[in-house]
């Protein structure tokens, strides 16, 4: 007997059903969006209703960005406490260069305010969904604007030979692009390792809230896509 195989078009509804059954306790869903992506709240009340957005949270609100988050009709890539804890570590091995003092006191609240505008990076006028991507990378203008030789680029990145059942599935790939693609360069071309693009497949995609859409960033990304050392305590 011949096990017939199906692409993820067909046997997606019931995936995403059983993921999100597993999943329900954490209120969102790992790769793909809830069976019903729509949340009955504002985009920044769901990140606060999250644990794992404690520290992400705590960066909006010094940052002042409640309502840019909350602007009508915007797409926000979110970071995970994960994914904010590195970069936090950065800042204080800054400023442990800067004093000398190895056993200072670092946190989210001593981060000058002018260094979090970056959070805008991760912040789209329009609703970005997976209906409006393909996998070749579109490149969208974010709203903390232009940065010299670095472009965003917003894919389906497809993953083959996921399972017996499933030909490929299709996560939401977020890029930072230094100058071109790395993929659109010649093979074999060596790229130096801080010339690198910095390319994350979104662990959650879809989340539809009552003031526009949320996609959730790997646990492995580093806000900022910072690649500074980190403190050692």
């Amino acid at each position: 007997m011949t096990m017939k195989r199906y692409n993820i078009i067909g046997i997606l509804p019931v995936f995403l059903l059983l993921l999100w059954t597993s999943c329900e306790s954490d209120g969102y869903l790992n790769d793909g969006g809830k069976a019903d992506p729509h949340v009955n709240m504002t985009t920044y009340d769901f990140l606060k209703s999250h644990g794992k957005f404690d520290s992400l949270v705590a960066i909006i609100d010094r940052a002042g960005m409640k309502d840019l988050v909350n602007a009508p009709n915007t797409t926000f890539f979110a970071s995970t406490d994960y994914s904010v804890r590195p970069y936090v570590s950065a800042k204080k091995q800054e400023k442990i260069i800067e004093t000398g003092d190895e056993n200072i006191q670092f946190g989210i609240k001593d981060i000058p305010t002018q260094q979090l505008d970056s959070l805008k990076m991760y912040m789209f006028d329009g609703q970005i969904g997976r209906e409006d991507l393909t996998t070749e990378a579109k490149y969208y203008t974010n709203k903390f604007g232009n940065i010299p030789n670095v472009r965003f680029a917003i894919r389906l990145q497809r993953t083959i030979g996921y399972n017996d059942y499933l030909d490929y599935v299709e996560y939401l790939n977020f890029t930072w692009v230094n100058g071109t693609l790395d993929t659109d360069l010649p093979t074999g071309e060596v790229i130096p390792p801080a010339n690198q693009d910095i390319s994350y497949n979104c662990q959650t995609s879809g989340i539809i809230t009552t003031t526009g859409t949320l996609h959730v960033m790997p646990d492995t990304h580093r806000l900022m896509f910072n690649r500074q050392r980190t403190a050692s305590n």
